[in-house]
């Protein structure tokens, strides 16, 4: 198999992309990546410009590290993760937010989980 076909797999693959919309000192524009990708990114004016340049952005990014003969990493999944994670923090946050779940009636994973998903 050519390079060529294997950058055609891997861009078959179901990677996962992230376009946000950015608006700093130098204007208004939509930042895209492939979050699997260290460094694969693009940016353009609108949404669907910002997609498809990273599209041709992953192409060339897979390319490059075939040639390098580099590890291509493959997409996650959520089914890779356990949704558990340790984290350690100062005793006077973790009292803080003990006493903040409390307040509010839940435990406090579900308190730390609705602080994290805002």
């Amino acid at each position: 198999m050519d390079i060529s076909e294997k950058v055609e797999e891997y861009m078959n693959m179901e990677y996962n992309y992230m376009v946000q919309p950015i608006n700093d000192a130098t204007g208004t524009y939509y930042f895209a990546r492939v979050l699997e990708f260290d460094g694969c990114q693009s940016t353009a004016d609108t949404f669907e410009e910002a997609y498809v340049s990273l599209k041709v952005a992953m192409r060339g990014w897979i390319s490059q590290k075939l040639l390098e003969g580099a590890e291509v990493p493959l997409p996650k999944k959520e089914d890779d993760y356990s949704g558990k994670f340790v984290l350690r923090i100062p005793k006077s946050l973790h009292c803080r937010l003990t006493l903040e779940a409390e307040k509010e009636g839940v435990s406090l994973n579900q308190y730390a989980l609705y602080k994290l998903s805002k």
